[in-house]
């Protein structure tokens, strides 16, 4: 298994790593549509990791959509119907938090704290002065451990109340494990909330807005709300215009 030459990524849990890894293998169709995966011991050989670790990853190639399993094992996804071409570009079939796409490919650092949000954004979130939130803070890396993009993320009131995947990163619990939210959107979806992602995207003036070598940064402030006009989630993203794409989406 591949891994940036980097301690940058020295925290990336082995899952998460098995899973770039046969996503890979599966985009680039090393693995064809239709064919089946190795079995989960020669996998657990193939990566030095042990059959959980497996599970996991494949796990979340299921959620993905890119394998399915059944009694016989598991297959690569069969292709799917090539889009209507006056679909608009924009619309996103699953949206991933909270990068898109691509950073969800990479690999990734990602952690959690609960502190207050800056004061400016402690009422938009329903939340008093001072109260502190979940927090989430995703580092793209680059293939040699670089940082290509930083997010982060702050949870209001509603969304720790209405969310149940996000009960369990609550304030006390064992926070070493690098959390996985790349879903929290379907899980909006799932807890019955109809979102609005608002996101706006810009330069930041004079030298700030230069990253090293020259390169433009951009950065986005992105907004997602209920059905009732409540924020559930504000997140800044920060990367450079050399090194990273950024990717619009957004859900109905």
């Amino acid at each position: 298994m591949a891994e940036p030459d980097s301690e940058a990524v020295a925290g990336v849990p082995l899952y998460l790593r098995v899973t770039a890894a046969l996503r890979e293998e599966l985009v680039q169709r090393r693995i064809s549509p239709g064919s089946r995966l190795p079995s989960e011991r020669t996998l657990s050989q193939r990566y030095r990791v042990n059959r959980q670790t497996v599970r996991s990853a494949l796990r979340l190639l299921r959620e993905e959509r890119l394998v399915v399993t059944d009694r016989r094992g598991t297959f690569a996804a069969a292709e799917e119907t090539e889009p209507v071409p006056d679909a608009p570009a924009f619309t996103a079939r699953r949206p991933t938090f909270p990068g898109g796409p691509q950073a969800a490919e990479a690999l990734v650092r990602a952690s959690l704290a609960w502190e207050p949000p800056p004061t400016p954004l402690a009422a938009r979130l329903l939340l008093t002065p001072g109260e502190p939130t979940l927090v989430h803070r995703h580092t793209v890396l680059g293939p040699h451990g670089t940082a290509l993009q930083r997010a982060v993320s702050w949870f209001s009131r509603p969304a720790l109340a209405e969310i149940p995947q996000l009960s369990r990163y609550r304030r006390g619990r064992d926070w070493r494990q690098q959390p996985d939210l790349r879903l929290l959107y379907h899980w909006m979806h799932q807890a019955g909330l109809r979102v609005t992602h608002r996101e706006s995207v810009g330069v930041p003036p004079g030298p700030a807005g230069t990253a090293a070598g020259g390169a433009a940064r951009l950065v986005v402030h992105r907004v997602v709300s209920d059905q009732h006009g409540h924020a559930l989630e504000i997140t800044d993203i920060d990367f450079s215009a050399q090194s990273a794409a950024w990717t619009y989406e957004f859900s109905a």
